[in-house]
């Protein structure tokens, strides 16, 4: 993508974000409407997105890049950890155990993926996808030790198993590997069974572009809903040093690892783009909930989610122009 459509990017979203926080703030938009708005996305729109951006065609080479997404987000993921072990010792436990949780965690699965897609496209949504599959197994494991005992591995498991973004990879990438053969079964059903199975094929057809039309709406209610987010937090409250540091470690210093790394490693193209933009998502939208619920500082985890993803706005098109 060029400069200029990047930030024409940029600026459309920021743009539903202000709407999302000015509809909030007349109360056209209630309190109460932010969780069916979260379920919407996550458990319908974002998953359709995934299943729509696997529609491509199918070549070896896909499969070798999923390989070394999926490499370089597990190097990621034990770094974060590292940090998190390492840094902060010196905190209260309220608030340290919140930087850990949000140095572990971040936003990549709900603000990342309808960004890789907007400055990447399909691809880079689908890969994209596979990155923040390990991230998502740290977030239940070492994530939810931050504030409380690790769940056993099959719990854990059976948490990242039935996510529903991990199944539409499941299905996405089905898709993506049996095209050819689900082609063949198309083609046999219209010759075989003749209208019912022109009928059936249409059915198929227009279900594909029903996901289409769902995935599509992924980024307009992901931004609203981020700004309903934000609309809840005075700008006041929001300067606070701590805040101002997970929001370093999570705009700059873990992308700037990342694109070390890919540069070192000769990793680059798409591939590269996606894992450092993806790497530099704001601290994951879950810490207040989950420090509220384990007595830690949820004030501070607002804060944490708040001022890195506002700042996120700036440092996602100046990594991009880096890259």
């Amino acid at each position: 993508m060029d400069i200029t459509g990047l930030w024409t990017l940029q600026c459309m979203m920021f743009l539903m974000v202000a709407a999302g926080a000015i509809l909030k703030k007349i109360g056209i938009l209630k309190a109460e409407g932010k969780g069916m708005l979260t379920d919407l996305v996550l458990y319908f729109f974002l998953p359709c997105n995934i299943i729509h951006s696997f529609q491509m065609q199918f070549d070896v080479s896909i499969l070798q890049k999923f390989a070394v997404v999926l490499a370089t987000s597990l190097v990621v993921q034990a770094v974060c950890y590292g940090m998190s072990k390492v840094f902060y010792r010196n905190r209260p436990d309220g608030v340290r155990r919140v930087m850990r949780y949000c140095t572990l965690v971040s936003n990549s699965g709900f603000l990342g993926l309808p960004i890789a897609e907007g400055v990447f496209g399909a691809e880079g949504m689908m890969y994209a996808s596979v990155f923040i599959i390990p991230m998502r197994v740290m977030m239940w494991s070492a994530g939810i030790a931050c504030f409380t005992e690790s769940p056993d591995f099959k719990t854990v498991m059976k948490k990242i198993a039935v996510h529903p973004c991990i199944i539409a990879v499941y299905i996405g990438l089905g898709l993506l590997l049996f095209q050819q053969p689900l082609g063949a079964v198309y083609t046999w059903m219209v010759t075989s069974l003749g209208p019912v199975g022109l009928i059936v094929k249409i059915l198929l057809q227009e279900l594909q572009k029903g996901i289409n039309s769902a995935g599509a709406c992924t980024t307009p209610s992901t931004m609203i809903l981020i700004g309903m987010m934000l609309a809840e937090v005075k700008p006041r409250d929001m300067l606070n040093r701590d805040a101002m540091v997970i929001t370093v470690v999570r705009l700059v210093l873990v992308p700037f690892l990342v694109l070390v790394g890919c540069r070192v490693f000769g990793i680059s193209g798409i591939v590269a783009g996606v894992c450092i933009l993806i790497s530099g998502m704001p601290a994951g939208s879950t810490a207040p909930i989950l420090a509220s619920k384990y007595n830690c500082d949820y004030v501070f985890g607002t804060k944490c989610v708040v001022v890195s993803t506002l700042l996120s706005m700036l440092s996602i098109p100046l990594w991009c122009m880096a890259m």
